[in-house]
């Protein structure tokens, strides 16, 4: 089965790193993330890699051709410099062919299960099977009464929506859903899938910190430093 990596946007957020890099190449352990990333998937004995680049992709294909000291097959493809998600993932259509395919955001740390995720996706016999979580709540609830609080409560992770956890496992047919270079996969094709009753959600429960933020990248970095990166499943 090939992973498709969405690696191709500008990653404005995480700040000054990405003014020369594309996010996906940003290190933690002297390793960019799309190496842990791929090292979750070749745990799982699933080596073959499709990465949709766009900005400052060159740099992520120099890397795969020059440091890939692992048993993977990566092809780097330019699926554009401002072509969305969905239109990222259609470019990439003649590639996967008639296959079942993984596909996963190039920013994105979850210690999943990927044996666990094919499966339940076979049984389901669903297009889509998407990885959902739960944020870690971020803010207490205050109750008021006539301008007086009365109570204050810490949130449960209970009270929190479920949300896109970004690990997916797609049948060929998706491609029908998406229009073009302007389609976007979550707001647009996801939707269509779902009210089509074609969506499954796997659950994910264990540990998650998004890398929005320098300061993200700066956690994730400790974590990996004190040998506590809940990620790294591999040996």
């Amino acid at each position: 089965m090939k992973v498709v990596i969405l690696a191709g946007g500008y990653g404005t957020r995480i700040g000054e790193e990405t003014i020369v890099k594309p996010k996906p190449m940003l290190e933690i352990g002297g390793k960019p993330i799309l190496w842990h990333i791929m090292k979750i998937f070749s745990t799982y004995k699933i080596n073959e890699f499709i990465i949709c680049c766009g900005y400052k992709g060159n740099l992520i294909k120099k890397y795969f051709n020059e440091f890939n000291s692992e048993s993977w097959d990566v092809k780097t493809v330019d699926t554009g410099l401002d072509t969305m998600t969905g239109g990222r993932i259609k470019k990439i259509q003649n590639i996967i062919e008639n296959n079942t395919f993984c596909l996963t955001y190039g920013d994105d740390l979850k210690k999943i299960n990927i044996k666990q995720l094919i499966n339940f996706h076979e049984q389901k016999n669903k297009m889509v099977t998407m990885t959902v979580t739960q944020p870690k709540p971020r803010f207490g609830i205050v109750k008021i009464k006539k301008d007086q609080v009365v109570e204050i409560n810490e949130k449960s992770i209970k009270d929190e929506k479920w949300i896109n956890g970004g690990y997916f496992v797609l049948e060929p047919n998706i491609f029908d859903f998406i229009k073009g270079d302007d389609s976007i996969w979550e707001n647009e094709s996801l939707k269509k899938l779902s009210k089509s009753g074609q969506v499954s959600a796997f659950k994910y429960y264990n540990e998650y910190v998004p890398m929005d933020t320098k300061y993200d990248k700066m956690y994730l970095e400790e974590l990996w430093g004190t040998k506590k990166a809940y990620w790294k499943i591999w040996d």
